[in-house]
Parts: C-alpha cells; structure tokens; sequence
C-alpha cells in the first residue's frame, strides 16, 4: 500500500519558496513587530503544516535544529525549552535547562526534497531559565549588539561571506576518513575546469537551487581553484540574515551532498597539497541608508571610518586568530604556499594579506577579512569582527622602528595561548564565554599532534566540531 497517498502536506515549486522567501524577508525589514502575529495566525490556518523546525548554534559552530508539532509549537510558544547540558559546549549538567525565543523575522519556507513536506523553519535565541539571554548564543549576542550600535550610532552591519568546500566521494567520508586512503575527489578540475553535467557541477546547480529558493539571492556559484572544491556566493545581508545564510549554506550542501553518496566538507585543508577552503568574509557599515566605509577620495576608496576598523582589527589579529581559526586543521590553510591569508597586513592587490580592500563604489565599498576559515562560528566571527573594529585600539606604527611583517599563528596552540592572555577578548566576549571557548579548543588540540606535519591526521578529522559524534569522541 502507498501511504503517500494518505498524507496532504505542504510541498510547493521552488519558484513559489523563492517569492515567498523573499516577501519575508522584505517584510522583516519594515514590519518585524508585525511578523510574529502574521506568521502565528499562518501556522495555525495552514492544515497542511505538519512541524515547526527550530534551529539554533552552539558556541563552536554546530547548527542544531528541533521539530516541534506544529498545534504544540503555538501553544507552548511562552516555554519552548530543551536539555543544554546535551549540547557540548553550552551548559552542565546541574543548570541544563535552557529556553528557546522563536525569532520570527527569520522565518524560512523550505524545499521539501530537502527537509521533508511539511515544514517551516525559524532561527531563536537561546534563553537562560529566568529569560535572560544565555551568554553563549552568539547569535543572540550579535543581535543585542546590532541592536546597540544601530541604537546609538545609527550604524546598521552589512556582511557577506564567500564560503568554499569540497565535495568527496562517498558518505560520511570525514567520519570515516583514515591517513592511508584520504579522501577520494570527485574532480580533478579546477576554476572552469568542470563539465557541466559533471558530478561536481551537479552538486554546485542542486545547492544553488536550493538557496535560491530559500531567499539567499545568489550572485555567482563555480568550482574553484583545487579540484573537487566550490564556491557559491549570496547577496549582501544585515549581519544576522548573513550569518543565518552561512548555516543554512552549509546545511544545505551536507544534505545534497548526502542525497548524491557524497560528502560535502568544510574542513579548512582536507588535503594536502592544493588550496584549502575559506570563509572570506566582506563587511561594511552603513547610516541613514548610506555606506559609511566609501570615500572616493579616501586611500583605496574607504573613508576614515572604514580605516579605523582595519588598524583595529590588525591590533588585534593574533588574539582573534582562534575565533577566525577555530580547529587544529585550520592552521593547515595559512600555508604561505597557496594563498594563504597569514600576513597582519591590508592590500587591495596581496592575496597573502588577511585583510583584502576589493575595488567598490558608493554601494559596494567593503573590507574582506580573508583569514576566516570556513568551519568558524559565523555569528562569533561577526560579533568579533564588528566590536573589535569599532572598540578596539587601533594599530600604531613606530616611526623610531622599521616596518616588521607579522604573521598569524601557525598552530592552534599558540592560537589559544594568545587568546588566553588578552584581556580584550574577555572584555568582549566575556570572562565565561572565553574559558569555554578556548576548554573546547584546548580538547580538541589534545587529541591530534602539536606538530602539523605533512599529513592529514585522523584525530584532526574526526575530533573537529563539526564532524564529531559522541562515539567518536569517546573513542580517545
């Protein structure tokens, strides 16, 4: 018998989740206050809606997502909880429970080849048990803190990360990943070097699709340099949307990739000897409507403003690094062999620099910090970013001194000794939130070598945030 018949769920074109996407999206704009009830009377109207998919992120990076019936999402919508003591890197076990504040801008009409008919998804924040925000949600963080300078400044953040990968033969090939084998490419091309209907191509037109469909507005998507790897940009978004398009990205590319009997990775440097992946990530700040990082007079075509935050973030580019580089395998990338974006210095020209000034205008004058790996936490990569740009101390040259170049760490040790020592960082992330961060940066570093070597190590692969189970794990 085929029960299919049986079920009516919601399922619509991917041209009609587009339309949808991004009226929502235009709608949070102007009417976020009025979201909320719009949405609720939806939900409850729409029989075919069978589950809400809450989704939130832990400290390291790990999206975690929650279906709730749809009938007892409404009505518990005041006491939405869950077990943070289940959850590495959030709570222990003797204070485990924590709350989930639906943010309803953030609403999403998915495709149901993907997620299952049926289905919507929204963002939330992670609460305490009394309501107050849990100090490591950084999504939440980032919110409270566009909020703030918005409020204050008038500034309003705009970001757009361009996050690479690679596709790999089989599923579960990181889990299953061994020193010997390796991981098997599915392409030996590289920049244009792909067929169309190539197993590569196939992926990258079934992801682009798919974030189309969902509002990501994408701009460009191609195979990039190294064989086997890709690259899919989106449109400019306000800093919160940007760093929610960077965890569906990479959702969305796993779930594909899995349909295809492949595994996509964002693992920095999966393999050695051609180029690793990055997160190079473009930020501006804009007033009244107005991008405040251009001045076409200015050095390089970016205003004062715009000048402050890069001699901010060079200051403060080692204690950072471990935001931006969070595992053992991340350290692989700032490979001076293969453009890697190692160097404490900005170039408009200079790959090698991890800060990069692109050619712009009026609308797209922006700064790119290239030395962001693409398994960072997106929303503590643009927390860090944004209050280190505008609260940091600026770098000062020495005219007494010759200019001496300065290179980020080029292991996850040194990385956490740095961050370790800065008060900076405890100022801005708070004393709690940088010992748990740099607790579970520590553990993961204990597991692999300190000496990187020339091979991929197991214990880099599977004890990295995002390819760990707890068998795994348990296994050391």
């Amino acid at each position: 018998m085929n029960n299919n018949n049986l079920r009516n769920f919601w399922e619509v074109s991917y041209e009609e989740l587009e339309k949808l996407n991004l009226a929502a999206k235009a709608e949070s704009e102007t009417a976020p206050e009025k979201m909320e009830a719009k949405y609720k009377e939806w939900l409850a109207k729409e029989k075919r809606i069978k589950a809400v998919t809450i989704c939130f992120t832990d400290i390291e990076s790990r999206l975690h997502m929650l279906d709730y019936d749809k009938k007892f999402f409404l009505d518990s919508l005041s006491n939405l909880t869950f077990d943070g003591s289940s959850v590495r890197g959030f709570t222990a076990q003797h204070e485990s429970d924590l709350r989930l504040e639906v943010d309803w801008t953030s609403i999403r009409f998915v495709p149901s080849d993907i997620f299952g008919p049926g289905k919507v998804i929204l963002f939330a924040s992670v609460m305490n048990r009394d309501r107050t925000p849990y100090i490591s949600d950084f999504r939440g963080r980032l919110k409270a803190y566009a909020a703030d300078i918005k409020k204050k400044h008038g500034y309003t953040a705009y970001a757009a990360p361009e996050i690479e990968g690679f596709v790999f033969e089989g599923r579960d090939a990181e889990q299953n990943y061994s020193e010997e084998a390796g991981f098997t490419l599915v392409s030996m091309g590289g920049y244009f070097h792909s067929l169309p209907l190539s197993t590569l191509r196939t992926f990258i037109d079934a992801s682009a699709e798919a974030q189309r469909a969902m509002g990501f507005k994408n701009e460009k998507d191609h195979p990039e340099v190294a064989p086997s790897q890709f690259e899919m940009n989106f449109s400019y978004a306000e800093v919160i949307r940007a760093a929610d398009n960077t965890q569906l990205y990479k959702f969305l590319c796993r779930q594909i990739a899995h349909t295809m009997g492949l595994t996509a990775s964002f693992l920095p440097k999966p393999v050695m000897g051609i180029n690793g992946s990055g997160m190079h990530t473009n930020f501006s700040l804009a007033k009244a409507g107005k991008n405040i990082f251009y001045d076409g007079k200015g050095r390089e075509g970016l205003s004062k403003t715009a000048w402050e935050v890069i001699l901010r973030l060079l200051n403060h580019a080692p204690e950072i690094c471990l935001i931006l580089n969070s595992s053992v395998n991340a350290y692989r990338r700032l490979d001076p062999h293969f453009e890697a974006p190692n160097q404490i210095k900005v170039s408009a020209i200079d790959r090698g620099s991890m800060i990069r000034i692109p050619v712009g205008n009026q609308r797209t004058a922006r700064i790119e910090v290239r030395s962001v790996a693409p398994d960072a936490n997106p929303y503590l990569v643009l927390y860090t970013i944004l209050r280190t740009g505008l609260e940091g101390e600026a770098l000062k040259k020495d005219e007494s001194k010759r200019d001496r170049l300065r290179y980020l760490p080029d292991n996850i040790y040194d990385a956490i000794a740095l961050s370790k020592g800065s008060k900076f960082l405890a100022r801005i992330l708070g004393e709690e939130s940088k010992e748990k961060f740099i607790l579970h940066k520590q553990a993961s570093a204990d597991r692999s070598p300190k000496a990187l070597g020339t091979t991929v190590k197991r214990s880099e692969v599977i004890y990295h945030h995002e390819v760990y189970n707890q068998y795994l794990w348990n296994k050391f």
